[in-house]
């Protein structure tokens, strides 16, 4: 097990860390026990408490002096003040885990001193345990760090590895692309009641058909290009829609949707240098 041993300790106690405290327990990383998160809401730290098991504080020193590895899990505006109350507290034992958004490694190393930093780009789909998160090390991360944070995303999804400097594009891709898909959803499902579908049917049909064209696509391995010939019959109805979208943009839209988050991505982690 790459966390045997290890005590893990969430710095906020959100709905996001309430997915990777279920993934942890379900894959069995380490024991509910072993688990400890920091709050200032105590009515959240209750439900956590009573759902999980879990160990639950308000103090974050606290928590420092308690676990190994600290997943901080609060939002960017909170961080620094967050790494000021705990750095008196870090030592050699510890490493940490960040999914704040536009928030670099060395921001936390410059902070924390020389600790060992893994940030990852995760994606909201973690609560239903199909997230797709990417992880990057720090300076001083090695390659113990990125495989248990890996083991630990991989609990609620698919993680693949990139270097930080790619964790803008991640975040203008996988990290927004929910969004982008809601979009679509919504769309479709509003025009299936445009050509006369009940909402609920219109709305299964479409949530249906997008799950069956992902799982696809995973499944199969092939290109999305080859797997939309294969839908695509010369001068049939497919044909018809896939001009249409073709006409109005949709391809180069959502291109462009994904390089305008990605600038904003960096424009965020800019302001901290």
């Amino acid at each position: 097990m790459p966390l045997k041993g290890q005590a893990i300790g969430f710095i906020g106690g959100g709905v996001m860390a309430e997915a990777l405290i279920e993934g942890i327990i379900k894959s069995e990383l380490v024991p509910a026990e072993k688990i400890y998160v920091s709050d200032p809401d105590m009515e959240r730290l209750s439900i956590l408490q009573e759902k999980n098991k879990v160990n639950t504080t308000e103090n974050n020193v606290q928590l420092v002096q308690t676990a190994d590895i600290l997943v901080i899990a609060v939002k960017p505006q909170v961080l620094p003040e967050v790494l000021a109350e705990i750095k008196p507290y870090i030592n050699r034992k510890h490493w940490i885990i960040t999914f704040a958004a536009g928030i670099p490694t060395r921001y936390i190393e410059n902070k924390l001193g020389n600790v060992p930093v893994v940030r990852v780009m995760t994606n909201t789909a973690c609560l239903v345990s199909e997230g797709a998160s990417a992880v990057a090390c720090g300076s001083y991360a090695g390659k113990e760090h990125e495989s248990m944070c890996a083991a630990i995303f991989n609990s609620v999804g698919k993680v693949v590895t990139v270097k930080e400097e790619l964790l803008d594009a991640v975040t203008g891709l996988s990290g927004s692309g929910p969004a982008y898909m809601y979009v679509i959803m919504e769309a479709m499902i509003d025009a299936g009641v445009r050509v006369g579908l009940p909402r609920k049917i219109a709305t299964e049909l479409t949530v249906q058909t997008m799950l069956g064209a992902a799982r696809m696509a995973l499944e199969t391995g092939k290109h999305p290009g080859r797997l939309k010939d294969m839908v695509t019959t010369p001068g049939g109805t497919t044909a018809a829609g896939m001009y249409e979208l073709e006409d109005g943009g949709l391809r180069v839209t959502l291109m462009n949707a994904v390089m305008a988050a990605t600038e904003q991505s960096k424009h965020m982690s800019e302001r901290l240098n």
